[in-house]
């Protein structure tokens, strides 16, 4: 999960240019004449180049092919010799790239007394490694036929050019339109001198015909199989975020400008951050997106009044107090993710879903996950469904004296009470009458961008790094889902942090972004290996607790939300994911992404969700006949499941059972940091 939408992905396009062609087009506004000393110095030079020499075998970098100019075009940069190029060994360089990365890692941790540079190879360079088999499987489509990669070549060169031409113009004092107009909604180049300012104007169309060249070279390479080409678009939109101008000082004129009349002061108290938030990294940088001092669990943050009522290795369950004469008799079991902590669903009494609940009239329990230390290593998906979701359901017949619950699980969570449901219905227990899955996947056959870290050679490097602690730390989920949105996620905030020295303001959504858990190895390498590898689900594979799990065996009323902007849950995976159930299935997609789609109170009046039925046939066709409804669909969702189960009954108050309170909410185990 992550606190923010991903990208449209026509503006993933709109990123990257290389170094070596800012550079050499970045000339002065007013050219220098050279000295008549100088001038002397390169015609000696010149005339000693002209001095016969015996020929030598042209290098790999001097060989060149010669394919036709395109009209207009301007020369295209030397094409490498293409036969050298077949003879390249892709997967002994990626190895090789992945061994430098690690021998620089070790260098750097043994000379800042960091991580040990005794341990095995890291993820990163697992990630160096994969990044560069797959551009290098894109670069030998283009490569391969020399008309093809020399057109390709000239349509750069050739808009490049013009943009060149334009900012002579300029310069000039012509008035010319940009060859690339602005985007209002491309945050980086907001500031007026981007367009005011010719040099500035020219880095930016430069960059951003550059960014979109590159990505529109992947996506036009034939032959590459699904996943290979989904992780080329993500390394090529990584690597062209973090080559963006506006990520450097000398290149960004709102960070000159901050420099300069700051007197450099502004990079001091960067610094002063950046120090600080690797410290907090435990020598890793832990990029804070959030004031986080400003905020306090129980008082700013998950403050909707409720006990806990349980505890044990894995989860506490919270009750919370009514705030209703009457309830209804089928109390509500939430389920959230562990990859954060649950209070996404209690941010603050405005985008409380739980706090909305309680005041529908439903006697709300949340459980919230422990985060786990070493001694938690074996905590599988089968401990977090017995000592978990089957666990709660016993206490929740305790407390409040019903066997029969309704149950919503959100993300992973929700994947956890699918496959929970599935092993019930193997077993025989019909304890939950009705589930809700919010942005929950139980096909992971197109299951997202998150896919993209999911193959073999990274879940070795994950496991052995688990094998060590005995869970996966927190940063590296969250710098996973950064990595997702890297614009906004990662260099928006290094640029304001550290360079332009300003504290990120106090922002609820993102302070839960940043409280990230760690991840039991047990739980997260079935996780990624039977789900995002394997889908094992979805294909009836999977056995937990000796069970064989069948979805279509689960009879139980499903209400399945998936939100449309969603790209860690896409609602076309999580539409082709219902349809795995058994019993009635009602589909609403909503409007935004994983999490601004989900949290949407109707108090807001925010987005749009769409109805149109159960989901059958092809998702495109689903919403073309649906019906769009402006604002939450939250109460939508109220009428379908208090319909189910309307009685009620006088309110029940935590502790009022045969349990005793242990604490207050939120309780112990989301205090705990990573």
């Amino acid at each position: 999960m992550s606190a923010n939408q991903d990208q449209d992905p026509a503006a993933n396009r709109k990123r990257g240019a290389t170094a070596e062609k800012v550079s050499a087009l970045g000339k002065s506004e007013t050219p220098v004449k050279p000295s008549h000393k100088a001038k002397n110095k390169a015609n000696n030079k010149a005339k000693k180049k002209t001095v016969a020499k015996k020929p030598s075998a042209p290098s790999v970098s001097t060989q060149t092919a010669a394919p036709a100019t395109p009209k207009g075009a301007g020369a295209p940069a030397p094409l490498a010799n293409l036969e050298t190029f077949a003879r390249l060994d892709i997967e002994a360089i990626a190895d090789n790239m992945a061994q430098l990365v690690d021998e620089g890692r070790k260098a750097l941790a043994a000379a800042i007394g960091g991580a040990n540079p005794d341990e095995t190879r890291s993820e990163l360079a697992a990630s160096v490694a994969d990044a560069t088999k797959t551009l290098g499987a894109v670069a030998e489509y283009w490569l391969s036929k020399p008309d093809r990669a020399a057109v390709a070549q000239a349509d750069l060169y050739s808009g490049l050019s013009e943009i060149w031409r334009q900012t002579l113009r300029r310069y000039g004092g012509e008035d010319v339109a940009p060859i690339v107009p602005s985007d209002l909604s491309d945050k980086r180049f907001s500031g007026p001198e981007w367009n005011e300012n010719p040099f500035f104007d020219w880095l930016r169309q430069s960059y951003l015909l550059a960014s979109r060249w590159a990505g529109d070279m992947v996506e036009s390479a034939e032959g590459l199989d699904p996943q290979t080409k989904a992780r080329a678009v993500f390394y090529t939109r990584l690597i062209s975020s973090a080559i963006s101008p506006s990520n450097f000082v000398p290149t960004n004129p709102e960070l000159l400008r901050a420099t300069m009349d700051a007197k450099g002061e502004n990079l001091v108290r960067g610094l002063k951050m950046l120090a600080e938030d690797i410290s907090a990294g435990g020598g890793v940088l832990k990029i804070r997106q959030s004031a986080d001092r400003k905020f306090e669990l129980g008082v700013d943050l998950a403050n909707t009044p409720g006990k806990v009522i349980w505890r044990n290795d894995v989860m506490e369950l919270i009750q919370y107090e009514p705030t209703t004469a009457e309830v209804y008799a089928r109390p509500l079991l939430i389920t959230p993710p562990w990859i954060n902590k649950f209070y996404v669903l209690d941010l603050n009494p405005e985008k409380s879903f739980v706090r909305w609940a309680v005041e529908q009239g439903f006697t709300v329990f949340i459980i919230s996950w422990v985060n786990p230390d070493e001694t938690k290593a074996a905590k599988g998906f089968e401990a977090y469904m017995h000592e978990g979701v089957l666990t709660a359901l016993d206490v929740i017949e305790k407390a409040t004296g019903e066997r029969k619950v309704t149950a919503a699980g959100y993300c992973v969570g929700g994947t956890l009470l699918a496959l929970t449901l599935a092993y019930m219905a193997a077993t025989g227990d019909d304890r939950i009458d009705s589930v809700t899955f919010f942005a929950t996947q139980v096909d992971f056959s197109d299951a997202g961008d998150l896919q993209i870290f999911v193959d073999e050679a990274r879940l070795a490097a994950l496991d052995e790094s688990m094998a060590r602690t005995g869970y996966l730390e927190g940063y590296k989920m969250a710098n996973a889902f950064n990595m997702l949105r890297p614009n906004e996620l990662i260099w928006n905030y290094v640029v304001n942090n550290y360079m332009k020295g300003v504290e990120p303001a106090a922002f609820d959504l993102l302070y839960w972004n940043s409280d990230s858990t760690r991840i039991p190895r047990a739980n997260h390498s079935f996780y990624l290996r039977s789900c995002y590898l394997e889908n094992r689900l979805a294909r009836g594979e999977m056995v937990i607790d000796g069970v064989r799990l069948n979805l279509r065996q689960v009879k139980a009323p499903v209400f399945e939300i998936a939100t449309r902007e969603d790209h860690i849950a896409p609602a076309q995976s999580v539409f082709r994911g219902a349809r795995f159930f058994g019993g009635e299935v009602t589909f609403v997609l909503g409007g935004s992404g994983h999490i601004a789609g989900i949290i949407n109170p109707p108090s807001k009046d925010k987005y749009q969700y769409w109805t149109g039925g159960p989901p059958k046939g092809a998702f495109e066709d689903w919403i073309k006949k649906a019906k769009e409804t402006k604002g939450s669909w939250w109460p939508h969702w109220l009428a379908w499941v208090t319909a189910q189960a309307p009685e009620k009954v006088p309110a029940r108050r935590p502790g009022g059972g045969k349990l005793k309170i242990i604490c207050d909410a939120p309780g112990e185990y989301v205090r705990a940091k990573s």
